[in-house]
């Protein structure tokens, strides 16, 4: 069965991850674009990436409890600690370097 162009992240099953919810997806492949986009621009990492995690914790303030936030930002804490955040950055640009 092959894939159709309507077919997201969401909805193509894997082994490996469970599925994302498609609203997610969708805000995921916006916030990419941006990033390339900025990055493109020469603007710096650092400066992209501290935007970014300001207006995340700025929109969270917006719209839950302080004690939400900071279990959020442990887990958070947790992932880079735990080597979790850089593996799963190497995993996602693994398959584009072999696609040589």
């Amino acid at each position: 069965m092959t894939e159709t162009a309507g077919n997201t992240p969401a909805e193509t099953p894997s082994s490996e991850m469970p599925a994302v919810p498609e609203d997610l997806a969708r805000c995921a492949m916006v916030i990419e674009s941006a990033m390339e986009h900025l990055l493109k621009e020469n603007h710096p990492p650092l400066a992209v990436a501290s935007a970014l995690l300001g207006g995340a914790l700025g929109l969270l303030a917006r719209s839950m409890d302080r004690d939400t936030i900071l279990s959020i930002l442990d887990s958070a804490a947790h992932s880079v600690r735990s080597g979790e955040i850089h593996a799963a950055t190497q995993a996602q640009s693994a398959p584009e370097n072999e696609k040589a």
